[in-house]
Formats: C-alpha cells, structure tokens, sequence
C-alpha cells in the first residue's frame, strides 16, 4: 500500500513539472535544459511571455508564473536570480528591456503580503494587489539587490550591490543602501555628479 501512494505520488510531482509556469533547480524536469544554449532557448521561448534570441537564462536561476515575465535583447539572468511574478489571474508581471546588466542573486518580488490585522496570523491575510517590475533599457542592478512591486528602475541608472529597492529610480542616476536612496546622477557624458548638483 505504502509503495502505491509512494508511485502515485512520484507519478503527480512529474505530472506538475511538466505543467508549471515555472523554471527552477526545483523543477528537474527541466532545469537541465538550462545547461545547454538550444535547449534553454527552445524552453525559455515556450515558457516566457517574451524571451528575445539573444537572452539567457542560466542554470540555478529561478522563475515564478514565466508566462507574465518578458526578457529583451542581451538580457542574462545569472544563477541565484529569482524572478517572482504574481501567479494570481490578476497578478502584475516583470519586465526586463534590452541590453540591461544583473548581477548575480537579484531578488524580483511583484506580490506583497497584507499585514494590517495584528489578531491574525500573517500567512492567513492573503495578498496586497500586485503592482508590476520594469527596467528600462540599459540599466545596471548590482550582485544580491531586492526589487519590489511597483518599481521602475529609469535608463542606464545602476543600483549597487545588495540595495534594495522600494521606490522607482529616474534615468541615470547611482542608487544604493536599503532602502536604496539616489546618491549621484549620471549626465549624459557619463560623469557622475551629486545628487544635489
């Protein structure tokens, strides 16, 4: 009896890889597709709302709900990436425009928990309304940055290293800390000039 339920079991988990609007170490089914170029581009093009020729999507990155995420032109996500787009019928998704750079361990989270009820468990609360993720073309988000829902990081602005993200960042400006706050902007010639000037 044991080992009936132990196959059935077995025969669902594949059942659910094989479905998922997700890609991740924790879908084998086919994560292993990500070790090689033709592969992972033949999944990602099927799985991702948009997923340009020239992207990638590396082994040890995860993807959540890939149906709302779109990837443009020389996009890598690098392993430990997470993107979280908002599984829910409704839910915002993650856009990521042409030529920018992500560093490795990039947290996205479009969703948020309700936690206005301290008489309730935060797990029972359910989910605030999604709002969507977008970077714009060229930008630059440093190794272990945290962008959250509703955040438009503006043109060639990069984020440093760790930062994390609640508020949308113009075009061309240097963001860091937590909460990432503007500390230089980027002129047109790429010189750096404080945030004041």
């Amino acid at each position: 009896m044991k080992s009936n339920s132990f196959i059935a079991e077995i025969f669902a988990r594949i059942s659910f890889w094989k479905k998922t609007d997700r890609i991740g170490p924790d879908i084998p089914w086919t994560h292993w597709l990500l070790h090689f170029k033709s592969t992972m581009l033949r999944l990602c093009k099927r799985k991702f709302k948009n997923f340009d020729d020239t992207a990638e999507f590396r082994p040890g990155a995860y993807a959540v709900c890939c149906s709302k995420i779109s990837l443009g032109h020389r996009v890598v996500i690098r392993p430990g990436c997470m993107l979280f787009a908002d599984p829910r019928n409704n839910g915002a998704g993650i856009t990521i425009e042409d030529d920018v750079v992500l560093g490795s361990g990039v947290h996205f989270y479009c969703g948020n928990h309700n936690y206005l009820n301290p008489e309730i468990p935060i797990i029972d609360q359910g989910h605030a309304a999604s709002k969507p993720i977008l970077l714009k073309k060229g930008c630059w988000i440093g190794a272990r940055c945290i962008i959250l829902s509703g955040v438009v990081v503006g043109e060639n602005s990069v984020v440093g290293a760790g930062s994390v993200v609640v508020k949308s960042l113009p075009a061309r400006v240097l963001a860091v800390g937590n909460p990432a706050r503007i500390i230089r902007k980027i002129d047109e010639a790429g010189i750096e000039r404080n945030a004041e000037e």
